[in-house]
């Protein structure tokens, strides 16, 4: 096994700092603006529904897998690698690291919605900024955060995690205590009727499509699990930092969604609430109290600080899962490398280079609250599946547990554990694929068909990545860089005219015909290369 630079030891990280860190990565404020929006009032029990049914379970294996490998600095990587082998081990980094990007977009995004706020009072971007610039913009405060962790170093992690994490825990509490108050006042609940009935989900094709987003809002518990190795304790610790997570995550839900309903009426939302509703919700508490924006404008520093937090903590850990426990054979060394302060840096202009990509790709959308809601549902697909192996890892090492102790154990019984995992293993599977269906555009309009092939483009795309970067590998080791260069120009130049009579056809305008002959001009460009690596292989070989 190649041992990673990432894995040198650092000062100790208490079990409460470990929970924030997390903290930061599961769910906000916002979390609960998305999914209210999707299912109003009902979400309440929806919520519940979850916690007892899927985080609670979701958060204890957790637990009980960081406690089994507390020793590893891969985490979920780790956990597969160790159980299912190296290309398994791979597999699953590369796909936990890139179904982050996505998310890290939206992250992006919130920065530059939280900045309108507090510079301009209102989150009115389309008015004053084209799709383009706003995608510019969230690539701005992308390459700002890079400095930032490049200047703080690793200090970085636990700084912003404690403020941010802290910080937009305190402004849940205070919103709900507020709410409260505010109905002992004499406060009218908006949503009308408030009964029985308005709490019970409706159960269609809409309700199935968004669960991938409710899971994607309360994953991400493992990314804390590189860090295990850093707690004093990691096997005695770390399930205590999984238990307050999971108790943070239960208020949050619960009271924060309940509380939404009295200030918003949830049968007429509107239309720009998943990008601004958190804004709108602190904006109204402080009408209700007379103080004006105050409530909005402190909201908005603690949005910020706690997304750069999720940009920190998600880019770093992803990071570390991606290059700290790997087969280094499946990885160019290159990716490796770290600079003088310890930072991967060329894993981080690697994401750079996807995260431009993605941004380019939502460019194609009509408006930027559309580019918004995409951005976020994207997650709802690719965030469930990869939490996935999560369950897969505890169900193998169920299978196996005399090879696999623990301290902490969830679930004394091997068969009802395996068969707990199994559960949670199944529905994010299945509901990872029913995101697929855009949930804020009407069937049969040209923004959900764009949407729809953007949905199944974008996977295909970290798909075929996830094979790219062994074969680059691969032409590393078999020093072939020079081979793989002669080839490019000649696969380069299929690729701009193929691009070239593809657009100039029109094909643009039909979106699946547009779909179907970029695949086209992307199989004949690999095929270009194939060949002319083959020939340009054989005269190397002979000269």
């Amino acid at each position: 096994m190649d041992n990673s630079p990432l894995d040198s030891k650092k000062r100790y990280i208490s079990w409460p700092v470990v929970a924030l860190m997390d903290f930061v990565t599961v769910i906000g404020f916002d979390d609960l603006i998305y999914n209210f929006h999707n299912q109003g009032l009902a979400i309440v029990s929806t919520w519940i529904l979850m916690i007892l049914l899927f985080v609670w379970p979701y958060e204890m294996m957790v637990g009980q897998l960081g406690g089994t490998f507390n020793e590893d600095g891969g985490g979920l990587a780790s956990w597969i690698r160790s159980t299912n082998g190296d290309l398994a081990g791979y597999i699953v980094a590369f796909f936990y690291w890139i179904a982050g990007l996505p998310y890290v977009v939206d992250v992006a995004n919130s920065v530059v919605v939280s900045i309108s706020w507090l510079v301009k009072g209102n989150g009115d971007l389309q008015k004053y900024m084209p799709t383009i610039m706003f995608a510019i913009f969230t690539a701005v405060v992308f390459l700002v955060f890079i400095w930032f962790q490049h200047f703080f170093k690793n200090r970085s992690l636990e700084i912003l995690s404690t403020i941010g994490g802290g910080a937009m825990f305190v402004m849940t509490i205070l919103f709900v205590i507020m709410t409260v108050v505010a109905l002992m006042h004499g406060r009218h609940i908006a949503t009308q009727p408030f009964n029985l009935k308005a709490f019970i989900p409706k159960i269609d094709g809409h309700f199935l499509s968004t669960f991938g987003l409710l899971i994607f809002a309360i994953n991400g518990a493992e990314l804390a699990a590189p860090y295990v190795k850093e707690m004093k304790d990691g096997k005695r610790d770390f399930p205590k930092a999984m238990m307050m997570l999971l108790l943070m995550t239960v208020f949050l839900t619960v009271f924060g969604s309940f509380s939404l309903a009295v200030f918003f009426n949830a049968h007429h939302l509107p239309y720009d609430l998943k990008m601004n509703g958190s804004y709108y919700a602190f904006q109204a508490l402080g009408d209700e109290f007379g103080i004006g924006n105050t409530f909005m404008y402190i909201f908005a520093v603690s949005q910020a600080v706690y997304m750069f937090a999720q940009l920190a903590v998600i880019l770093d850990a992803s990071t570390r899962i991606f290059l700290s426990d790997v087969a280094m054979k499946y990885l160019p060394k290159s990716l490796g490398k770290l600079n003088s302060d310890g930072l991967p840096i060329n894993g981080y202009w690697l994401t750079t280079g996807i995260v431009s990509l993605v941004l380019f790709l939502s460019n194609w959308l009509p408006s930027i609250n559309d580019m918004f809601n995409w951005l976020l549902n994207i997650n709802g697909i690719v965030s469930p599946f990869v939490t996935s192996f999560v369950f897969f890892a505890f169900m193998r090492i169920r299978q196996n547990s005399k090879d696999f102790p623990s301290q902490y154990v969830f679930i004394k019984n091997d068969i009802v554990a395996w068969l707990v995992g199994a559960w949670c293993f199944v529905i994010t599977i299945v509901f990872s694929f029913l995101g697929i269906r855009p949930t804020d555009a009407t069937p049969g309009t040209n923004l959900y068909d764009k949407e729809l092939a953007l949905n199944i483009i974008i996977p295909i795309i970290f798909i075929v990545l996830s094979a790219l970067l062994p074969f680059m590998a691969w032409v590393e080791r078999n020093e072939l860089k020079k081979v793989s260069r002669s080839s490019y120009p000649f696969a380069i130049v299929t690729f701009a005219i193929g691009a070239y009579f593809t657009i100039q056809g029109g094909y643009n305008a039909q979106i699946w015909s547009g779909v179907f002959a970029w695949g086209i001009v992307d199989v004949i460009t690999i095929a270009v290369y194939a060949l002319f690596f083959n020939i340009f292989k054989k005269a190397f070989k002979k000269a």
